[in-house]
């Protein structure tokens, strides 16, 4: 068992991390240039944000400031040092791997990685339980997701300035959530269905489902109600895009190229809306496609709920592959790639970073994942973010927070997660350090 490290007895000098310079010899201070620097040992081995570690070995330094520690190349704060040991100070979402001591040129790299635990705290930014329409901040306001059993809408998105933005079918409008937690009516009339243009309640939706923004942000729905694309302008001007050629349940833009894409998990499409209007299929032979995007580099990831998988679709080439889960295997099981196991997953977002987030639950009820899951890019592992297999409501550190029916998911461009709850009518946010 790891004891905390105020508790370790330390050698030498290196007392407490306060008494790193009670020695006075010059072989405890100073670094021998171009010579070998040893490390041995670090304790702890894993650990959250603030963490201190303590570096065992040899040809350090006393001088704090000709010393480098990082952690995938993000710095540690240095509490003290001499030419044995070193304490430092884990940064906040550094990730796990590798500590790198640096001195002038000279470097060295653990053998072994440092084991970062994130902290993952679910919260409700807005949405108080309760089917019905109200704008205000946090659990004053009042969303209709779950108005009919078979609304299987995803529709939840952010843009750069902290917005998040959620479909509201049972209500007919598109919400809008500042980062404050204020919910209003970005467009659309409550209880007003339809499909007409127009500026803010003067616009008509009929069931959205899907909702994407653009680097501009400019806001997209897919509205299978009366199968139309439909773009919102940051001031609530409501256009319609095109006809869709197939019912809209899902909708992406591609930032990086501005193309515009949605879905039709029936028919197992996704179409190309083009700028006259037209659509054309882009891919097919999807099994129930879910949610959909792209990362920075152009790559479309997609949830194949029909599947239980999750699928790559390399960019320029559009070469499929299974990156996570077993086609035709159900179930809630953490792993590596194909050893990972979804049960209909739904919602899909891609960070900045690559991560990639999957809804667990694209089901009307109940299911054995009520969680959202997390894919780490290239390596494919696939974890729980925050959840379980059991529905409900409460907000928690990772496994301790509850949903139902987790159907929509997006991420910010600070990495922050936001989570479409259905069933209980709430918007969630989750934050990781």
């Amino acid at each position: 068992m790891i004891r905390p490290l105020n508790s370790y007895i330390l050698t030498g000098c290196f007392l407490v991390a306060a008494v790193f310079t009670s020695c006075k010899k010059d072989s405890d201070l100073k670094h021998a240039a171009g010579q070998p620097v040893v490390l041995t040992d670090f304790i702890p081995a894993s650990g959250g944000a603030t963490t201190e570690v303590l570096i065992t070995g040899d040809n350090f330094s006393s001088d704090t400031s000709a010393l480098k520690v990082t952690i995938n190349g993000k710095p540690c704060k240095i509490v003290g040092a001499n030419t044995k040991q070193i304490m430092v100070i884990v940064p906040k979402r550094c990730g796990s791997g590798n500590l790198v001591v640096s001195i002038g040129k000279d470097s060295v790299v653990s053998s072994a990685p440092f084991n970062y635990i994130f902290t993952r705290t679910v919260t409700t930014l807005a949405g108080n339980g309760t089917a019905g329409y109200a704008d205000g901040k946090g659990a004053d306001a009042m969303f209709n997701f779950n108005g009919q059993s078979w609304f299987r809408m995803m529709g939840i998105a952010t843009d750069d300035k902290g917005n998040v933005f959620v479909t509201d079918p049972g209500n007919n409008c598109i919400r809008k959530i500042d980062a404050a937690g204020n919910a209003t009516v970005l467009a659309g009339s409550p209880g007003h269905g339809g499909g007409d243009e127009g500026q803010g309640s003067t616009a008509r939706f009929s069931i959205p489902y899907g909702v994407a923004t653009d680097a501009a942000g400019n806001v997209y729905v897919a509205d299978p109600g009366v199968w139309h694309i439909r773009k919102i302008t940051p001031d609530g001007t409501t256009s319609s895009l095109g006809d869709a050629a197939q019912e809209p349940w899902n909708i992406a833009v591609d930032k990086k190229s501005g193309r515009i894409f949605y879905s039709n998990p029936g028919n197992g499409v996704i179409m190309e809306l083009k700028s006259d209007g037209s659509s054309e299929t882009f891919l097919s032979g999807i099994n129930n496609p879910g949610g959909m995007s792209f990362d920075k580099d152009g790559n479309l990831y997609v949830s194949s709920y029909g599947d239980q998988t999750i699928l790559k679709f390399k960019a320029g080439t559009w070469e499929r592959s299974v990156i996570a889960g077993t086609t035709g295997a159900a179930g809630f099981v953490n792993g590596i790639g194909a050893a990972a196991r979804f049960a209909n997953p739904w919602g899909l977002a891609v960070g900045d970073n690559g991560m990639i987030y999957v809804a667990g639950n694209g089901s009307y009820g109940a299911n054995v994942d009520e969680s959202i899951r997390a894919v780490y890019p290239n390596t494919w592992e696939v974890i729980t973010y925050a959840g379980g297999g059991t529905p409900g409501f409460s907000d928690g550190i990772g496994g301790l927070a509850a949903f139902n029916a987790p159907m929509g998911v997006t991420v910010d461009k600070n990495d922050v997660v936001y989570v479409l709850d259905k069933n209980n009518n709430r918007v969630r946010k989750i934050v990781s350090e």
